[in-house]
């Protein structure tokens, strides 16, 4: 796990790129030159009352500029005020935080599936940049519901498939589905998205004897390790608890998908 450090980020741009979805560019000293893919920063309220952060994972960092992009969903009063945001206001923000998604993972010569369901996808962004290889290698699945985002980005990146429930994009159905349906084959999977999909992946994961890295940013609450609300069971005995729990903002949010359950 990287160095983290608190600082008062000034905004450089914000947008909204989808029903309740927003991209914030921030910049930062130093915490964009150490983060790593699938990390989060924890954003903190300017209003006192709430006292715990909100953790929004990481979807691009700029090492040599300093600049860090964060997409997230309002889905509470704390993001609700940050959609609020305009160019030149500072926010407080900890990071980087947590444990990436392991680059080393993918060797040279192998194919790797990057797939993202919902505001699962944004982590995908960076990790489809740092990841070694050619487009070729890199098999980026995204899972909508319908609307879609981050696409034009990803696209840049690697070969792109999609899956709406729906069907106005894609694949009918789902990540899976998208998968079979394409013919897809990989050495390796890096997933963040719903409970649901995760899981699904991890069965699929242990049916093809793939190796599979799991981010689990869906379940974080407070981001830095006190509600405990973000806890999975885990193989090993954890060093906080001393039970067979992991707690996700802390030693994930990315988890080899034979370490946890879900």
């Amino acid at each position: 796990m990287s160095e983290k450090y608190r600082e008062q980020a000034e905004i450089i741009s914000q947008e909204q790129i989808g029903t309740g979805i927003f991209s914030m560019w921030l910049q930062t000293d130093r915490i964009a030159h150490a983060a790593a893919p699938g990390q989060f920063i924890s954003v903190y309220s300017r209003d006192k009352s709430r006292m715990l952060p909100r953790p929004i994972s990481i979807c691009e960092a700029e090492a040599d500029t300093g600049k860090l992009r964060i997409v997230y969903r309002v889905a509470g009063a704390g993001t609700e005020e940050f959609s609020r945001c305009v160019p030149g206001d500072r926010l407080d923000i900890l990071g980087p935080l947590g444990n990436g998604f392991p680059l080393e993972r993918m060797g040279e010569g192998k194919r790797a599936f990057l797939i993202g369901g919902g505001i699962g996808i944004p982590p995908m962004v960076q990790l489809a940049k740092a990841l070694p290889g050619g487009r070729e290698q890199k098999q980026i699945v995204l899972g909508f519901r319908d609307e879609q985002f981050l696409t034009k980005e990803l696209q840049r990146e690697g070969t792109l498939y999609m899956a709406t429930e729906d069907g106005s994009a894609g694949t009918k159905g789902n990540v899976l589905d998208c998968i079979r349906e394409n013919g897809l084959k990989a050495d390796v999977i890096f997933a963040c998205g719903p409970t649901p999909m995760l899981r699904a992946l991890k069965a699929y994961a242990q049916e093809q004897n793939t190796e599979c890295w799991l981010s689990l940013e869906e379940r974080m609450a407070c981001g830095i390790g006190a509600c405990l609300a973000c806890v999975c069971k885990s193989k090993e005995i954890d060093d906080h608890s001393k039970v067979h729990n992991k707690r996700v903002c802390k030693e994930g949010p990315v988890f080899l998908s034979t370490e946890v359950e879900i």
